[in-house]
């Protein structure tokens, strides 16, 4: 399913014990955890993007507390994975989402960040899922079709990536931070769902959307992980306990076709 990151390249990748390799030989080593590193230096924007290690160790910390759990909850009730799907999760972080709903319903699960520390995180928590290193805002490298399910947890979202690797009857779940989510640390945000389906609205159709909220007492050292794991939080001064919302914004979308039939590409 893998395809060759390199640009212009994009023919399809073979393993061989340790590494991936194309037909033109670029090749790409199998990380000792069971990651693969696929991101290529162009689509760089530092030299460690994405989440810190210090962050993806403060938000599993967080979803081990089970403060996360209700949403996950959410999540599988929306997207209702079953053992045949193929499922990406694009920005899947240290894998919470994926790789509990994977063990859950046994489907073939795949995820993608840019955040190699946060890869890490999800190859050595849940070996039998595949994670893969890449910038997918710009390329997801994983072959037309690939996917019976697409994920974006709190993640960037590329619309046209995420319709190509996706079937023709397949569906895509986007989570965003609803306006209330984290409220008591960086201020009321932004109601984003109509904006997203938007900027979906070439490649999906949206067909349900809801909002899941629960809050959880925290004390000081799990309110400084939430500080953490979050980026631009509103508060400056040390971390105190007290109650935190959580609150995501759910919408599942189904593949537009074109009016002759083909895929909406």
């Amino acid at each position: 399913m893998l395809v060759c990151p390199v640009r212009n390249c994009r023919l399809p990748l073979v393993s061989n014990q340790r590494w991936l390799l194309c037909e033109r030989g670029h090749s790409f080593d199998v990380a000792r955890s069971g990651y693969i590193n696929l991101l290529q230096p162009q689509d760089r924007r530092s030299k460690q993007p994405g989440d810190t290690a210090a962050a993806v160790v403060a938000r599993r910390r967080l979803h081990d507390r089970g403060v996360t759990e209700p949403l996950l909850r959410a999540v599988e009730q929306m997207v209702a994975p079953t053992q045949s799907d193929v499922v990406l999760d694009a920005g899947c972080g240290d894998g919470f989402y994926l790789g509990t709903l994977a063990r859950q319903a046994g489907f073939s699960a795949h995820g993608v960040d840019i955040s190699v520390p946060a890869i890490e995180a999800a190859a050595r928590r849940y070996p039998e899922c595949q994670w893969i290193v890449a910038n997918a805002d710009r390329f997801i490298p994983y072959l037309d079709h690939s996917f019976s399910i697409v994920m974006s947890i709190t993640a960037r979202m590329n619309s046209s990536e995420f319709r190509r690797i996706l079937g023709e009857d397949g569906r895509l779940l986007v989570a965003l931070p609803a306006p209330d989510d984290l409220i008591e640390l960086r201020g009321s945000g932004h109601d984003r769902t109509v904006r997203t389906v938007e900027t979906f609205a070439k490649h999906f159709t949206v067909v349900d959307r809801r909002r899941v909220t629960t809050a959880a007492d925290l004390d000081a050292t799990a309110v400084q992980d939430v500080l953490l794991s979050i980026y631009r939080p509103m508060r400056s001064r040390p971390a105190e306990a007290m109650r935190v919302t959580f609150s995501l914004d759910l919408l599942l979308f189904h593949p537009s076709p074109r009016r002759d039939g083909s895929s909406a590409f």
